[in-house]
């Protein structure tokens, strides 16, 4: 049934436990994990780290953690998949407002005012970070830029210097031969072939 069961099914199952100042705030004791919120390792070799999660795996339920990774055969490092029942929630994300409105129905109205308020801090800061990697983005594509410009100066000042001297050495037999095809074919002279006539006339005048 696990792995057959459909997405809408299979997403609700990726949650993990919230811990304890989580549970007493939203009167919840687990909940679906989502991209962006703060967890815990509870078991394995990675155990008391605590990092955002970077990406959720819908259809092999499991979780991405950023400083959770295997060294390859190659030497890269890749992702190590997580399942999401040994993790602890530490810090929820509360940017996506179909997720607030679940957490906030059966809330007291100080409890709701609570999260708006982090919710608002949470976008704050996800702007900034937006603004960040943008400028650093524009900051790399200058220095490619300042990179790549005296390149193509000496490119530019070789080039004419190699190509001169061949194209020169190239037209020279294109002139020759179109002198060849200007100059008209010389005729040979007619040659007269000896008729009937001509061949008995000098028989008679040999014969007297």
């Amino acid at each position: 049934m696990l792995y057959n069961a459909p997405l809408h099914k299979k997403r609700k199952w990726i949650s993990s436990h919230l811990a304890e100042n989580l549970l007493l705030k939203y009167d919840r004791r687990s909940l679906p994990v989502v991209k962006g919120d703060t967890v815990k390792v509870m078991r394995g070799n990675y155990r008391g780290h605590e990092d955002k999660i970077s990406k959720v795996n819908v259809r092999d339920q499991t979780v991405e953690i950023e400083g959770v990774t295997l060294t390859n055969a190659k030497g890269k490092k890749i992702a190590k998949p997580i399942h999401a029942s040994t993790l602890l929630i530490t810090k929820l994300n509360i940017t996506d407002k179909w997720r607030r409105q679940k957490l906030e129905s059966g809330l007291s109205e100080t409890a709701k005012k609570e999260i708006e308020k982090e919710a608002a801090e949470q976008l704050k800061a996800r702007e900034a970070e937006k603004k960040a990697e943008e400028e650093e983005a524009k900051a790399e594509e200058k220095l490619k830029e300042e990179t790549k410009e005296p390149l193509k100066e000496e490119v530019t000042t070789e080039i004419p210097e190699e190509v001169v001297e061949p194209a020169v050495k190239e037209e020279m037999p294109e002139e020759k031969v179109e002198e060849k095809t200007t100059e008209p074919p010389k005729k040979k002279p007619a040659t007269k072939k000896p008729t009937t006539k001509t061949t008995k006339k000098k028989k008679e005048e040999g014969e007297k």
